[in-house]
């Protein structure tokens, strides 16, 4: 007898609407053992060398995760289907199936890059044309699928909460096919695409925000959990996070955020979206200190508002100040909440925290995972509402209020398209990002990887830039999927998220070019030890005489590359053991160099390491905006005896393009 489980739930559904992401439970048996449906031929694979069968994964525990990665829903089950792999890493294997909601998730590269944005490590089929759906039946995003061992289907849940409902059915089948000996423990053909790709100096920067009062610009550098403070050259002054995702208040580099998000100014704090952490923090900008102030970690439902040190958040996207006020596009819940940042309050202000398009009195309306605000000068607020593919307007405290479409699709949350026009004939494509300048509203139009304006007086909506995705500067510049907007005077920034770079246009002359961001290398934690993030390379000891002696690095870079001129890299030098020591200096500037670097050490007696430290900013000769980054700690053992023959310390490293 296979165990089952019928579960019912709604959310991100393909009719449009949705419920609130609860859970019903109904435990069942069947006598009779369902086959699961076989992957169709054809498919893309990725993080697999190789397509799989359902004969490649007999004797595992399989979970589907059928999905759509702009879907807020999808995004909440990852931690979820983490911790499921990381207690049963030999029995468990989760599939990926995505469905794609936006014809822009359709793309196989775009879903590739999502895969090293979430940081997901299981593999994932590109199931464009729901052939995988349907063979399963599939009506709503999330939906997960489990099978046993032997191939048979056990059951079927939709909607959040997967970790509670579905560990208790995986325990049980490792239990009984572990008596029976029918689980296999050989691991899978894992490629991860991570790893074909090098680092990026950002690593997809979800927003910007333009000081005008101080020439200061902060980024949210999403993939690497932290917040980089720079002078609008690209000079970096400050980084907050430590750059591993976590939950940890503290000063600068020692404090720790989960995929950040939406950012705000107020004098010398800085309010960041804590995202993943479904909170809202503070930064001071005089101390570095970073401080939570709304959110418990903790996801938030039912969306109950209160006193900030008790409400719970749900995803928060995007901020904006209004005095007093912080407002935050709660993106889980898909609600506008405000802060009160005198009282110390916080509470939905606008949307049912139903999914969907209707507008009404501000707490009625349906709303769509907002995840991008701006208030115009008259103080309405305008939103982003990215699964309804619009631009919306609240006016929030003002008696009587409601909400409306100002531009785009609002029958049904599959109204979306690219075509410019006037309020409901503009069509635009999961828009994440708006900002406000002089009369109009600037549109991060994401998964058409275009910027539009939208004059929200009478609805108009054109096309500024962008044509299809890619990157390019100069007048006519391309962009990849961009996710937040900043104005500054007569200069546009953006996060262009899939670029991993943040843009700057002149709107006087139409001119796009990359900003260059220069010493970040000096925020980079070298500390000798566990905590350091790059990758570790350790070589051969080295038996030599003390002495003078050199550390020759030798980085070879593929054809059409460079070291940055502009960004700053360098090699520190440290050691263990009272080894050695540096004539030159701890620090050596790489900043635009050239391979073979040979450089000056002094050896003594002892047994010991030599540590070298290498952040590199290198970038294709034609395209210095486009950074890639690198940062390898060599350590090199050393037994040196008084006497003995001079040593050459070798540290090679040959790096790979982007393209493999």
């Amino acid at each position: 007898m296979a165990a089952t489980v019928a579960l019912v739930a709604v959310a991100c559904t393909t009719g449009g609407g949705t419920t609130s992401p609860s859970t019903t439970v109904t435990g069942q048996t069947t006598a009779e053992a369902v086959p699961a449906p076989a992957f169709p031929d054809g498919l893309d694979w990725l993080n697999v060398d190789r397509p799989l069968s359902l004969d490649d994964l007999r004797g595992k525990v399989v979970l589907l995760d059928f999905w759509t990665y702009g879907c807020i829903n999808c995004i909440h089950i990852i931690p979820d289907l983490k911790q499921l792999e990381a207690e049963f890493p030999e029995e468990l294997v989760v599939i990926g199936v995505h469905s794609a909601k936006f014809a822009n998730e359709g793309d196989t590269e775009n879903i590739r890059q999502v895969i090293q944005r979430y940081d997901i490590s299981h593999p994932v089929i590109n199931d464009a044309g729901f052939d995988v759906w349907d063979a399963w039946g599939a009506r709503a995003w999330p939906t997960v699928a489990v099978v046993d061992p032997a191939g048979n289907v056990v059951g079927i849940h939709e909607g959040e909460g997967v970790y509670d409902v579905v560990e208790p059915v995986i325990a049980d089948l490792v239990a009984r096919f572990s008596a029976t000996g029918d689980l296999d423990p050989t691991p899978l053909p894992i490629r991860l695409e991570r790893d074909r790709s090098p680092s990026t100096v950002l690593s997809y920067p979800g927003k910007v925000f333009a000081d005008p009062d101080s020439d200061r610009i902060f980024i949210s550098d999403t993939g690497h959990h932290r917040i980089i403070a720079a002078s609008d050259d690209g000079l970096v002054t400050a980084v907050f996070g430590s750059g591993v995702a976590g939950f940890d208040d503290g000063i600068g580099l020692t404090a720790s955020f989960s995929s950040p998000q939406g950012l705000a100014l107020d004098g010398n704090t800085l309010y960041v979206a804590d995202t993943n952490n479904h909170a809202v923090r503070r930064v001071n900008l005089d101390s570095g200190a970073v401080t939570t102030l709304a959110g418990t970690g903790v996801r938030g439902w039912p969306p109950v508002g209160g006193t900030l040190d008790e409400v719970s958040l749900n995803s928060p996207w995007a901020l904006e100040l209004d005095g007093t006020l912080l407002h935050v596009a709660n993106a889980g819940t898909h609600q506008i909440w405000t802060i009160d940042l005198i009282g110390g309050t916080a509470e939905p202000s606008v949307g049912s925290s139903r999914e969907g398009t209707t507008n009404g009195p501000l707490l009625e309306a349906a709303l769509a995972q907002p995840s991008g605000l701006a208030l115009g000068a008259d103080g309405m607020l305008y939103f982003a509402d990215s699964e309804s593919s619009s631009i919306r307007s609240a006016a929030i405290g003002a008696a009587g209020a409601e909400t409306a479409l100002v531009a785009g699709g609002s029958s049904n949350l599959f109204d979306f398209g690219d075509q410019d026009g006037t309020g409901e004939e503009a069509r635009f494509q999961h828009p994440l990002g708006v900002a406000y300048h002089d009369g109009l509203l600037f549109v991060a139009d994401t998964y058409n990887s275009k910027i539009k304006t939208v004059d929200p007086s009478t609805g108009d909506t054109a096309t500024l830039y962008g044509t299809d995705h890619g990157w390019r500067d100069g007048m006519d510049p391309l962009f990849y999927e961009p996710g937040g907007l900043s104005v500054d005077g007569d200069t546009l920034w953006v996060a262009d998220t899939n670029n991993n770079a943040v843009r700057r246009l002149d709107l006087t002359n139409g001119v796009a070019e990359t900003l260059v961001l220069s010493g970040l290398d000096r925020f980079v934690d070298t500390s000798v030890g566990d905590d350091f993030h790059g990758r570790a390379i350790t070589l051969p000891q080295v038996a030599a005489g003390a002495g003078p002696a050199s550390i020759v690095l030798d980085v070879v870079l593929p054809d059409g590359y460079k070291v940055n001129a502009d960004a700053s890299s360098s090699l520190l030098l440290a050691e263990e053991g009272t080894v050695a020591s540096f004539p030159s200096g701890s620090r050596v500037d790489l900043t635009g160099t050239t391979f073979p670097v040979t450089v000056p050490i002094d050896l003594h007696p002892g047994v010991g390491s030599v540590i070298a430290d290498l952040a590199l900013v290198w970038c294709k000769d034609d395209a210095e905006g486009l950074c890639l980054f690198e940062q390898t700690r060599f350590v090199v053992p050393v037994n040196i005896s008084p006497t003995g023959p001079s040593a050459l310390i070798h540290l090679p490293l040959t790096l790979k393009s982007p393209a493999g």
